[in-house]
């Protein structure tokens, strides 16, 4: 009871409800944040911004579940990737400043590494199309957990140690946490000093953001800290933190009140010009001539409708977005202490409620101010979803997906703990039911086949092709069991055979399965796949490790 009292205190310290937000929307948005605004579990902190004005603030949950602190304005949270912009800000800065050019390449400041580094340029870096395998995969590919230490040395000499790229530099978009771990490493090369000095002396203290620092040293006291949380299956939480000291790709601690400062900067141009930002927004574009949404740090696109520059983050026990629809100037801020939340799809929830007059529906095909419309769901018999069924390989990001039927509802499967009901809005489209907005639509091939494509807020995303799984004898297995070295990883995998695919260890433990895709082809939707190689005899010689952010690494049989 006293636990519940003192929240309930905290938590009447911790709202702000100024006068341009109805109690209608206020109750709108509350109803968002329900299952988090308990004394018990951990939340987040949420900032609403519009025209300049923090119209709502407060906090949901709590900040630490071991003491009773609840969630405030002023909680200090890790942002994770929402960090990249202020990354990018100080190396727009070193720019405006002349002490850097975005056409510098990587080999002027690291000599180390290998030849490909000639041709990759800091504006590379900073759009994420340096083809730089990221080094959060390559440490699990290692075995490393998130609550292992490493230092900035092994990083390094983890990059450098990559002998090949995803992608020739500026052929191809792929997110890479290295490439911003390199720019915070550039930065402290140019100024002459770590990149937590510089953001300090020359973003924060003058912008006024006295709670905002990042974070390169895991003993530090921050004071109002909050605690991350990962829940269990138990329905409970354990305490999901890291004593990693990297910044760059992450690693600001920050509170929705200085959120909003900064968020003020991008219009008021007293510290940071609008040639700053014109520089930061300048989105990226590929060797064919293709722009992409991502600039610097910064993801513009747009959301029925209207324009947006947003990012969200993601680390251990905490989940971060700023969204910001810079012509309404209409910000959303949410940060997040648990490992479970999806604030994106709660901003874009938020943004609904407020610009539902000057959103537009997505099958509008101009920009007018059409109100937007939830969609209609119909109803479709059992045999018209069979058609659907069965499973479907996406080639760019090497996955499998399975669609199967379930008490008559369509299922999308990505694995064991993974899965999402797909409500019929159309004969071939499909609302999947998670936060975000998420359609899938069954496109129509030859011989009665469908390919699936997924499209986020209107836009596609990915699209996956049917295909058969490949299916081998507990002895056909045995060829590809054995010994692999990656040089690039130091690490060695074993293979043995289970059940229908094959058991991967990593350093003697056993990490996951792959299941078998096509001939000499294996598996696994958070893995990836590994592709068999064979001499011209037909023994095993290696194969290549496709894992998302980490493309076409070499293993070696042993």
């Amino acid at each position: 009871m006293k636990a519940i009292q003192i929240f309930t205190l905290l938590f009447c310290w911790a709202t702000y409800a100024l006068g341009q937000i109805s109690t209608q929307e206020k109750t709108a948005v509350d109803r968002i944040f329900t299952q988090w605004n308990k004394p018990d579990v951990p939340g987040c902190g949420l900032g609403i911004i519009k025209e300049g004005k923090l119209i709502y603030a407060r906090g949901y949950g709590m900040a630490n579940l071991e003491y009773d602190i609840p969630n405030t304005t002023t909680s200090v949270f890790r942002i994770a990737s929402v960090s990249k912009q202020f990354t990018a800000a100080c190396i727009t800065l070193l720019a405006k400043q002349g002490k850097l050019k975005l056409n510098n390449t990587l080999d002027q400041f690291f000599p180390a590494f290998p030849a490909y580094a000639k041709k990759i340029t800091i504006r590379h870096l900073l759009n994420h199309t340096s083809g730089i395998r990221d080094y959060l995969l390559l440490a699990s590919l290692k075995g490393l957990e998130n609550d292992d230490y490493y230092t900035d040395e092994n990083l390094m000499q983890w990059l450098t140690s990559q002998k090949e790229l995803n992608f020739a530099p500026g052929a191809e978009y792929l997110y890479s946490n290295s490439g911003y771990w390199l720019l915070g490493q550039i930065v402290r090369k140019v100024a002459g000093m770590n990149m937590a000095k510089f953001a300090k002396k020359e973003i924060f203290e003058p912008l006024g953001m006295q709670n905002t620092h990042f974070h390169n040293d895991h003993k530090q006291i921050v004071k109002k800290r909050a605690t991350g949380y990962m829940p269990t299956r138990k329905g409970d939480y354990r305490i999901s933190m890291t004593t990693l000291n990297m910044i760059g790709d992450g690693g600001i601690f920050t509170t929705i009140e200085d959120i909003k400062k900064w968020d003020d900067a991008f219009y008021k141009h007293q510290v940071l010009d609008q040639e700053f930002w014109r520089m930061m927004t300048k989105q990226g574009v590929l060797n064919n001539g293709k722009e992409i949404t991502y600039a610097s740090g910064l993801v513009v696109d747009s959301y029925k409708g209207l324009k947006t520059v947003r990012h969200g983050g993601a680390f251990v026990g905490f989940r971060s977005e700023l969204l910001r629809f810079p012509k309404p100037r209409f910000s959303v801020v949410i940060l997040t202490n648990r490992g479970d939340a999806n604030p994106t799809g709660m901003a874009f929830q938020i943004a609904d409620i407020f610009l539902k007059d000057q959103l537009t529906s997505q099958s509008s095909p101009n920009r007018e101010n059409k109100p937007t419309k939830a969609p209609k769901f119909i109803r479709l018999k059992k045999k018209a979803l069979e058609k659907f069924t069965g499973f479907y390989w996406n080639e760019p990001r090497s996955y499998s997906r399975k669609i199967y039927i379930k008490n008559d509802t369509l299922r999308y499967f990505r694995s064991a703990n993974s899965e999402s009901s797909l409500v019929p809005i159309g004969k071939n489209q499909f609302k999947m039911l998670v936060q975000s907005d998420v359609v899938v639509r069954f496109d129509p091939q030859k011989g009665g086949k469908y390919n699936v494509v997924v499209l986020v807020n209107g836009r596609e995303i990915a699209t996956s092709k049917p295909y058969t799984p490949k299916t081998y004898s507990a002895q056909a297995l045995k060829k590809f069991a054995g010994n692999y070295y990656s040089s690039e990883l130091d690490v060695r995998y074993q293979l043995k055979v289970k059940d229908k695919g094959l058991a991967v260890f990593i350093n003697g433990l056993e990490a996951l399965s792959v299941n078998p895709i096509k001939e000499s082809f294996f598996s696994d939707p958070r893995f990836g796949s590994i592709v068999f190689q064979t001499t011209q005899n037909g023994s095993i010689k290696g194969f290549r490790l496709n894992s998302g952010r980490a493309k076409n690494m070499w293993f070696v049989r042993e």
